[in-house]
């Protein structure tokens, strides 16, 4: 799978970099990304199946949010959401010569693992900026990976951002990737990952931020609770 993302993505970011700058238009560079993406996986054995499609609305630009069990998850579910996507992550991230780069371009969120009010406002305008320009927002609310399946709390950024926007929050669960790369360990198991998206929840139809928060995580474990921890 590695070998698939360094043949195939560094030459496509070296062209796909000055090349989408020029024409101020990132969607081929993010397709080629995506199709490299798949393309590892499936190198690597891992299979995809997605579940509740017809959940996700149509025309609207969402927030998926998703449980977080991996270092799988990302690869996994990115190439399964709809259209274009920004994604929450980890500021340090940006960092990365090329990836970083084009992770700018196509707007992803960085976030500071700090407490910092100030970074927390300019996580939430970024976000707000990416769905203003039609893109999905992609984030696992409980910050870091579950060290057993079990739901960790969430953070609350996501939430500001759905309550200001009122776009609509799709949650995902992703199960079958527990065991695909261990932790602290470059190796990949073979085997059959599932997104499973759930009924949509409208912002619109909750009186505050905590409301909200609390009706999609139920809505999570409410599934998670109903299946044996993932291999």
């Amino acid at each position: 799978m590695l070998f698939v993302f360094i043949v195939l993505g560094v030459p496509a970011a070296l062209v796909g970099i000055p090349w989408s700058a020029l024409r101020g238009d990132f969607s081929t560079m993010y397709h080629w990304g995506m199709g490299t993406i798949r393309l590892g996986l499936r190198a690597a054995g891992v299979k995809v199946r997605l579940v509740g499609t017809e959940n996700i609305p149509a025309g609207r630009s969402c927030i998926f949010m998703s449980n977080h069990v991996s270092n799988m998850d990302p690869p996994v579910l990115l190439p399964s959401l709809p259209g274009m996507n920004s994604v929450f992550l980890k500021k340090s991230l940006m960092k990365i010569p090329l990836l970083g780069t084009a992770m700018r371009m196509g707007k992803f969120v960085p976030v500071s693992r700090g407490h910092s009010r100030e970074e927390a406002i300019q996580s939430v305008e970024a976000a707000k900026d990416a769905l203003a320009h039609g893109l999905n927002i992609m984030v696992f609310p409980e910050g870091t990976r579950s060290p057993d399946g079990k739901l960790l709390p969430f953070k609350k950024g996501a939430f500001f951002l759905a309550a200001d926007t009122g776009a609509p929050i799709v949650p995902v669960i992703i199960s079958g990737t527990t065991g695909m790369m261990p932790k602290g360990s470059l190796k990949v198991v073979p085997g059959v990952a599932e997104v499973r998206f759930l009924p949509v929840v409208e912002p619109a139809d909750y009186t505050s931020r905590e409301e909200l928060m609390t009706a999609v995580r139920g809505a999570m474990e409410q599934v998670l609770g109903k299946r044996a921890p993932a291999g």
